[in-house]
């Protein structure tokens, strides 16, 4: 039986979330060597020595930001993938599921891009076996769609994620945030992964 959370150990979860958050945020704006502790505190209305209550330093939330994410990538992209009733269905889940996670979080894409070599080397090893693991679900779906080589497929899967990662970068937030977005993005990225050679 697990013991209930207290208010106070929900204040803390809530102040660490707050904080991951937050540092995604700045990173993205500033890179990793342009935030300071003391930034991301004063973003959550904490001092920076604070931050140590929940975080053993900057390095330490740059990895809390990006593990979370792989595992969210991982995790959800698993979801989807069970649920599908058939192969095209699975693969456009797929598709639809990172358009959603690309759209709705350009901050976390940015740091992932420009500061994931500032990462300790235990977070590095863990975001590297994630992120294969994320490859991996995708080129599974992708099998039975596509007859080609194992390279092929890896090859294809990591160019889709290239299109639809690079939008963020490439747009304006108002562009990137309408369903019609999302939906000429999805088209993009099945019919670039499904394409013939």
């Amino acid at each position: 039986m697990t013991t209930p959370l207290t208010a106070r150990d929900r204040a803390k979860a809530e102040r660490a979330q707050a904080l991951v958050q937050e540092a995604a945020r700045l990173f993205a704006g500033r890179g990793y060597s342009g935030v300071s502790l003391e930034d991301i505190g004063a973003a959550v209305g904490v001092s920076g020595p604070a931050v140590y209550r929940h975080f053993n330093g900057k390095q330490a939330l740059l990895g809390a930001v990006l593990v979370r994410v792989s595992e969210q990538l991982v995790s959800g992209g698993t979801s989807v993938a069970e649920t599908a009733m058939n192969d095209e269905e699975r693969m456009l889940s797929l598709i639809r599921f990172h358009v959603e996670f690309a759209l709705g979080n350009a901050d976390v894409i940015r740091v992932q891009d420009r500061d994931r070599a500032h990462l300790s080397d235990a977070d590095l090893t863990e975001v590297r076996r994630l992120q294969r693991a994320y490859i991996e679900l995708w080129i599974a779906a992708l099998t039975p769609l596509r007859d080609a080589s194992a390279d092929e497929l890896r090859l294809r899967v990591q160019a889709c994620f290239g299109l639809i990662n690079s939008t963020p970068h490439s747009t304006r937030t108002q562009a990137r945030s309408t369903k019609a977005a999302a939906e000429i993005l999805a088209a993009m990225a099945y019919a670039a992964l499904t394409a013939s050679p």
